[in-house]
């Protein structure tokens, strides 16, 4: 995890842990929110990516990278990828919102559409690493991915060393299984507490059973955590250092992701509000504690986020 944090000094923003007053009034909690939102690329991804690209021989970087990601994956490898000099192929869900389609190809990667979830491109992605020799960097089944992601923890840590609880979104698992090991190899007494939609949980589902749980059809406006299954890697991680797993709403991730721009004027994708939406129920027993909530992205695409938003919504934030 240092290793890692070094590999990326100088590639990727140091991003700010802020305080809100306005959030630690509505959930009873002292709230900081670690704004990944404002990461290179709009997104925590870029960390994962970086490192694992910076690891790889000169052989391997002659023969390119290839992945499979919904959005922001992509845009991290692209990147990395590009720094580096090296090509990159991304393919993609047929789904995946179209800024997130432009902004990839925009940091000079190929990129294919293939299937309607996340899983459908990783066979794609894996069938063209087989065929044509190039690195598969896998979105959170990689220890250097892990690694890489683990580091919004370190930094986490260093800004707020009595931080009593962490909030992480999960998809694939590799975020929070990063975090939660920095966090609790400095501190074992912080809970370390994950958040998925209802209707794309696998996630929670395998932490709950304590096995793999598939969800065939994972379907949410955080299109960034619609994950069929976590990784082999990452579940054993959740199992020994995540204390606890929460679900949210459709409704309430609308409602945060408002209530973070209205109120405290930061633009959060589905992904990145689901932890605000998990806090603001007051069910986590975090009242009076350092709470910090990680805002994953940012990379809202906006017409597509206005048609999810009810009358109802809107007027309740």
């Amino acid at each position: 995890m240092v290793q890692a944090k070094f590999r990326l000094n100088g590639h990727i923003h140091r991003t700010p842990l802020v305080h809100s007053q306005t959030f630690s009034r509505m959930t009873g909690t002292e709230l900081y929110m670690k704004l990944e939102n404002m990461q290179r690329t709009g997104a925590f991804k870029v960390r994962g990516a970086m490192n694992k690209i910076a690891t790889l021989t000169s052989a391997e970087r002659a023969a390119g990278v290839v992945t499979a990601s919904a959005g922001n994956h992509a845009q991290g490898v692209a990147l990395a990828a590009a720094q580096l000099g090296i090509p990159s192929i991304v393919v993609m869900p047929s789904g995946a919102p179209e800024a997130k389609i432009v902004a990839t190809e925009g940091y000079g990667s190929k990129v294919i559409l293939h299937g309607t979830s996340y899983d459908d491109a990783y066979e794609e992605a894996l069938r063209l690493s087989r065929s044509n020799g190039a690195t598969l960097v896998h979105a959170f089944n990689d220890p250097y991915v892990i690694a890489g992601q683990g580091t919004v923890g370190l930094e986490l840590l260093d800004d707020l060393p009595n931080v009593d609880a962490i909030l992480v979104p999960v998809g694939g698992g590799g975020l929070i299984s990063g975090i939660a090991l920095a966090a609790k190899t400095v501190r074992p007494d912080i809970r370390i507490i994950g958040v998925q939609p209802t209707n794309a949980s696998s996630g929670h589902d395998s932490w709950r059973s304590r096995s793999i749980v598939r969800v065939e059809n994972p379907t949410s406006v955080a299109d960034g955590l619609l994950v069929k299954r976590p990784g082999d890697l990452t579940l054993p991680m959740m199992l020994k250092y995540v204390d606890d797993f929460v679900l949210v709403s459709e409704e309430e991730i609308a409602e945060a992701m408002v209530m973070l721009l209205e109120r405290a004027k930061v633009l959060a994708e589905g992904a990145g509000a689901v932890c605000l939406a998990a806090v603001m129920n007051r069910s986590l027993g975090l009242e009076k504690r350092n709470v910090a909530l990680v805002l994953s992205g940012g990379n809202v695409d906006l017409l597509r986020w206005a048609h999810t938003l009810s009358p109802k919504t809107v007027h309740h934030a």
